[in-house]
C-alpha cells in the first residue's frame, strides 16, 4: 500500500500543474489604454473673407507714338526700354522738304496780303464815287467782289502756312505722355509714314500707376449676392476692395491698390464679368503683361466654421474629419470644405457649435473606437496633469 500512494503523488502533482497553468490561460490579458488625441470644440466666428482670381497686369495708358508725316527718319534721340518724359524729343523726321513747302506757303501768303492791300484801295476809292453817280453799278460791283476774293485768298494762303508748320512740327515727334518707351520699329534711314504699317515708331507705356486686369463667374457674383442678402457674408463699405497682389514666387507686391471698373455685361464666350483695379507702381517693379493672383480684400464671413487643414482626411471621393461623440468614440464625418486662410480650411457643412473634431493624433483615432480626448496641441504630460 505504501508503494502504491508514493506512485501516485507525481501524478497528483503533475495534474495541480496542468489545472494552474490552464487557469492562467483563461486569464484575460489587459487591455490598452485608449490613445490620447488632440481635439478642438468647433465655435463659429465672424472672420475675413479673401478672394483670389488670376490676373494680368497692363499699363495704365499704353500710347502707340507714330509717324504723321511721310519723310526719312534721322536719328532716334532716346534711350530704348529707358524712362521718357512727356514732351521729350524722341525722333527727328528730315525737316527739309517741309521747311520748303512752310516757305512757299509764306510766299504764297504774301502775295495774296499785296492782293487784299490793292483791293482794299480799289473799294474805298469806287465807294464815294459810286454814291456821287461818278461810276456804274458794274464798276462798284467788280471792286466789292474783288476785294472779297482777296480776303479769301489770304485766308486759305494763311491756312497753308498753318498746315505747311504744323507739318513741319511733326517732324520733331516728342512723347505724348511720361513712361517707359519701348524699342525702335524702324532703323534711322528708314522712310517713315502715317500709313498703319509705315508710321509706328515705338510704344510708351505708363507704368504708375499700373492696372490689374481679372475676372469673375457669373455663378460666382450670384453667390456674393445671395450670402450678402441672407446675412451670411458682409461686404466692404461702398464695395471698396483691398487689392493685393501675389507674384509669381509667391511674394506680395509692397503697394495696394482699389478696384476702379466693374463692366456691366457677362462675356458670352467665357460666362466671366471683367474687373479691372488700380495698383500704385512708383518704382516701376511691376511691368505690364506680369501674371498675378489678384487678392480681393474686406468681406467678412459671418457664423463661420474653421479647422485647422491637418485635421482632415480623404474617405473616398469625400473630404472628412473624425468627430467624438459623448462617449468619445470616433465616428468619421463628411464636410464640405470652403476657401483655404493659411493654414485652416473654410468649412461650409458638415460641423456645428459643440463638435469636438480630432486634430491631433489623426492616425491613431480609429473610428468606432474610444479615445483619450486632450486640448489640441497640449503635451502629453501636462495632459496627464490635467
Amino acid at each position: 500500500m505504501p508503494s502504491r500512494r508514493l506512485k501516485a503523488i507525481p501524478v497528483l502533482i503533475a495534474a495541480a500543474l496542468i489545472v494552474g497553468l490552464a487557469g492562467c490561460e483563461q486569464k484575460e490579458k489587459p487591455k490598452a489604454p485608449p490613445p490620447q488625441v488632440g481635439v478642438i470644440t468647433i465655435k463659429k466666428q465672424t472672420v475675413p473673407y479673401t478672394y483670389e482670381a488670376v490676373g494680368q497686369t497692363a499699363g495704365y495708358r499704353e500710347i502707340d507714338v507714330r509717324a504723321r508725316v511721310e519723310g526719312i527718319l534721322l536719328k532716334r534721340v532716346y534711350t530704348e526700354g529707358k524712362p521718357v518724359k512727356e514732351g521729350q524729343t524722341l525722333f527727328q523726321i528730315d525737316p527739309a522738304p517741309f521747311k520748303a513747302a512752310l516757305d512757299q506757303a509764306m510766299g504764297v501768303q504774301a502775295q495774296t496780303k499785296a492782293a487784299l492791300t490793292k483791293a482794299t484801295a480799289d473799294r474805298d476809292r469806287i465807294v464815294p464815287l459810286f454814291k456821287e453817280n461818278a461810276v456804274s453799278k458794274k464798276d462798284f460791283d467788280d471792286a466789292n467782289a474783288a476785294y472779297d476774293a482777296a480776303v479769301a485768298n489770304l485766308a486759305s494762303a494763311s491756312a497753308k502756312v498753318d498746315e505747311a508748320r504744323i507739318n513741319l512740327g511733326y517732324t520733331t515727334v516728342v512723347a505724348p505722355i511720361s513712361g517707359m518707351a519701348s524699342k525702335i520699329n524702324f532703323s534711322e534711314g528708314s522712310l517713315v509714314s502715317p500709313t498703319a504699317n509705315g508710321g509706328l515708331l515705338t510704344t510708351i507705356v505708363q507704368l504708375d500707376p499700373l492696372y490689374a486686369n481679372f475676372s469673375f463667374s457669373e455663378a460666382e457674383k450670384l453667390a456674393f449676392e445671395k450670402a450678402s442678402q441672407s446675412g451670411s457674408m458682409t461686404l466692404p463699405e461702398g464695395r471698396r476692395y483691398k487689392v493685393s497682389l501675389k507674384l509669381a514666387d509667391g511674394s506680395v507686391f509692397k503697394h495696394t491698390g482699389v478696384i476702379d471698373f466693374s463692366d456691366s455685361k457677362v462675356d458670352p464666350s467665357t460666362g466671366t464679368i471683367k474687373v479691372r483695379a488700380v495698383i500704385p507702381n512708383p518704382e516701376g517693379d511691376l511691368l505690364p503683361g506680369q501674371f498675378v493672383r489678384v487678392v480681393l480684400d474686406g468681406a467678412k464671413l459671418n457664423n463661420a466654421v474653421l479647422i485647422p487643414q491637418r485635421a482632415v482626411i480623404q474617405l473616398q471621393a469625400d473630404k472628412a474629419v473624425l468627430v467624438l461623440n459623448n462617449k468619445n468614440v470616433v465616428e468619421p464625418r463628411v464636410i464640405q470644405l470652403g476657401q483655404e486662410r493659411d493654414n485652416d480650411f473654410v468649412v461650409r457643412e458638415g460641423l456645428k457649435d459643440g463638435d469636438r473634431v480630432v486634430v491631433d493624433g489623426v492616425l491613431k483615432a480609429r473610428p468606432g473606437q474610444p479615445v483619450n480626448p486632450v486640448q489640441a496641441g497640449a503635451s502629453a504630460p501636462a495632459a496627464a496633469a490635467k
